[in-house]
């Protein structure tokens, strides 16, 4: 299992964890989810297309990805981009199917980019996954504060003058980087639940958001780590455990929050109070207020 040839699995799913634990964070805390999951369908059609004219498939991926993401941000409502994200995803699935349906076979490379190929991995895709995800990091890591403001109090954020749209279309972007690097390893179906389990599970067992992130990258990596184990164990696909363990963390943390709020007498539902307090805390504590 940690032979040399599979050196390359461990590293570069290693580096798309820790990047879907940092961007997957943001995704939920700002209701993006299904963003999250269009975005790469598009990126899907892309590498199809490129297949189908002999380019780089990772060069038509990022294509598509980004300009899928820009025109979500273009067109969406102020605070709502459901519908049209729904769009550009139906939109891309269709043109992801005609440039395969253009094509002599069905690739195996573009097999791998919706279910992944992590045990195939080749040295120059970790050399292109980690520069795309060192990337990411540093995006995130300037757009943190902003960031973080506008998707926990957006009001404030507006009447400290930080324009919402321009976030928005700044993290769309980072979503469409993310995109580029992981759906080669994790595939384009699997993507999602890596971004959305993970934080989800994160956020079932706090509210301050440095410990949600640093939690959102610990559940990320233990789900890849535990997938790469059991498929080289059973030679089952990796994107089955990823999918699987995703909503299994998930679970666990929602019935940890169901589990507690029964011990404070909170059947009803309703959040606990210190919710609330915590979220008001951090984000006062990043903008240099008083609570």
């Amino acid at each position: 299992m940690f032979a040399g040839f599979m050196a390359n699995a461990w590293t570069v799913a290693t580096l798309v964890a820790v990047v879907a634990g940092v961007v997957g964070f943001f995704t939920v805390l700002r209701g993006s989810s299904f963003v999250a999951h269009a975005v790469p369908q598009a990126g899907f059609a892309g590498a199809a297309g490129a297949s189908l004219i002999g380019v780089s498939t990772l060069a038509g991926l990022g294509t598509f990805a980004l300009l899928s993401a820009l025109l979500i941000g273009v067109l969406a409502k102020r605070g709502r981009h459901d519908a049209i994200t729904a769009l550009a995803l139906v939109f891309m699935l269709g043109l992801g199917s005609l440039f395969l349906s253009w094509s002599h076979e069905y690739a195996s490379e573009i097999f791998a980019l919706l279910f992944g190929e992590v045990l195939g991995v080749s040295t120059n895709q970790v050399l292109a996954t980690g520069a795309l995800g060192v990337g990411c990091i540093c995006a995130v890591g300037v757009l943190y504060r902003p960031l973080l403001l506008n998707s926990v109090m957006p009001d404030v954020a507006e009447a400290r003058g930080l324009r919402a749209r321009r976030v928005e279309m700044y993290f769309l972007i980072v979503v469409a980087m993310a995109t580029t690097m992981s759906v080669p390893v994790v595939g384009a179906l699997l993507m999602f639940s890596l971004m959305v389990g993970a934080p989800g599970t994160a956020r079932s067992f706090t509210d301050k958001p440095l410990g949600a992130l640093g939690l959102s990258v610990a559940f990320s990596l233990a789900i890849v780590w535990i997938a790469i184990a059991a498929s080289y164990e059973t030679e089952w696909p990796v994107g089955f455990f990823v999918g699987v363990l995703s909503a299994v963390f998930f679970i666990a943390g929602r019935s940890w929050t169901l589990w507690g709020r029964s011990r404070l007498g909170r059947l009803d539902g309703a959040a606990h109070p210190a919710t609330g307090r915590m979220r008001l805390t951090a984000a006062s504590k990043m903008i240099g207020e008083p609570t």
